[in-house]
């Protein structure tokens, strides 16, 4: 099986913690164990963990807090992993067959994507409008299934443009995969990291032949703990929990308790004020900058998540910029052809407000000299 690397993360994973300013990220500033423990309401002993291997396939009790998080659900129903890489992971390992295809939501988080194509699997794209909110071309999905495509992928809240589908996508979504017979592997890491109004619906119980994978990761500021899961059928968990046996076994003791601590009820209304609040702010500053850069960017504002998905005038490549960006000012985006579409830059505006606002400076400074640069060589 050949290698397809997977360019973003190796990108983010190589440079973000050698930077001064990150806009790579897409979730929320992270929280720390102290202040986790603090909205919790819960003293240091909380840490007094012994440090031997825990259940596989999650405590009881955690899979218990994910279960109640989708309507129908149970315990029976969870597998708690290491980050939200490894449910994806694991629940492709499940659906993907030999010399089988697969529908791919485009733009796209580009693990399972990268994935398919080290497996020089066939994929069908159907694409994000931007003219139309980034909601999909469902004429594309049907015809990726009538083709053969034998699940469908999906990323709702959508990474990189923070687009939530609506409910006519998710339905027309849910028809077509239950009138040809097809899986949704149905990424929801965002899922919680909404601007206004209720958390975006989930695929869960739409459809009797639905994964789901979430984490800790984006919406509740807690990538440190690498604490995912994928939801699915009761009749499916033993598979896909053996499948885990293959991978890291167990997520670390440690990681479990503290995830039991967030996701209590109480304590995960806090984080996720916490998360809307940094949203909300920040999003702010920067649609208020990127307003006031005479027409550099075109852009629809997110509905959910810490990122803008935005396309920037200046005929630069998106990946040659970001390298000027990161050598030249040490700040880090990630550029559009990470998602196979040049002249876009995913901007993360999750960080601490004052550091988003040197960054954006920085920026602005960045493009002031591509500008230049094109006026003196016409």
């Amino acid at each position: 099986m050949k290698y397809h690397p997977f360019v973003m993360e190796r990108w983010q994973s190589t440079y973000e913690h050698r930077v001064r300013f990150n806009l790579s990220e897409s979730g929320v500033h992270p929280l720390s164990v102290t202040e986790l423990l603090s909205l919790a309401d819960r003293s240091p002993d909380t840490l007094d963990v012994r440090l031997g291997y825990g259940q596989s396939n999650g405590s009881d009790e955690l899979r218990g807090l994910i279960a109640d998080l989708y309507r129908g659900a149970t315990e029976a129903s969870v597998l708690v992993t290491t980050g939200g890489a490894e449910a994806n992971f694991t629940a492709f390992w499940e659906l993907m067959e030999p010399e089988a295809s697969v529908a791919v939501m485009l733009p796209n988080y580009m693990q399972v994507p990268g994935l398919l194509e080290s497996l020089g699997a066939r994929t069908h794209p159907f694409h994000l409008v931007e003219e139309n909110g980034w909601q999909p071309d469902l004429n594309e999905l049907e015809r990726g299934l009538r083709d053969g495509a034998r699940f469908i992928l999906v990323t709702n809240p959508n990474n990189p443009t923070g687009a939530v589908l609506d409910d006519t996508s998710m339905s027309g979504i849910v028809q077509l995969a239950d009138r040809y017979g097809a899986w949704i592997l149905a990424d929801e890491v965002y899922r919680g990291a909404e601007f206004n109004g209720p958390e975006t619906p989930s695929f869960w119980g739409l459809h009797d032949r639905v994964l789901v994978t979430n984490s800790l990761s984006k919406a509740y500021g807690l990538p440190g703990l690498r604490i995912g899961w994928l939801l699915g059928p009761p009749e499916m968990m033993e598979a896909l929990w053996g499948r885990k046996d293959y991978t890291t076994i167990t997520v670390a003791s440690l990681s479990d308790t503290l995830a039991r601590v967030a996701l209590e009820a109480p304590t995960r209304r806090k984080i996720l004020a916490r998360t809307r609040n940094i949203l909300t702010t920040n999003f702010g500053l920067l649609s208020k900058w990127m307003d006031v850069q005479e027409g550099r960017f075109m852009y629809r504002p997110p509905d959910a998540g810490a990122i803008c998905y935005t396309r920037y005038g200046p005929s630069i490549n998106s990946t040659e910029f970001a390298e000027s960006l990161r050598t030249e000012t040490d700040l880090l985006v990630v550029p559009g052809d990470h998602f196979g579409m040049d002249h876009y830059l995913r901007l993360g505006f999750g960080l601490p407000a004052p550091e988003l606002e040197g960054a954006l400076d920085r920026l602005a400074t960045a493009f002031d000299s591509v500008e230049q640069r094109s006026r003196s060589v016409t």
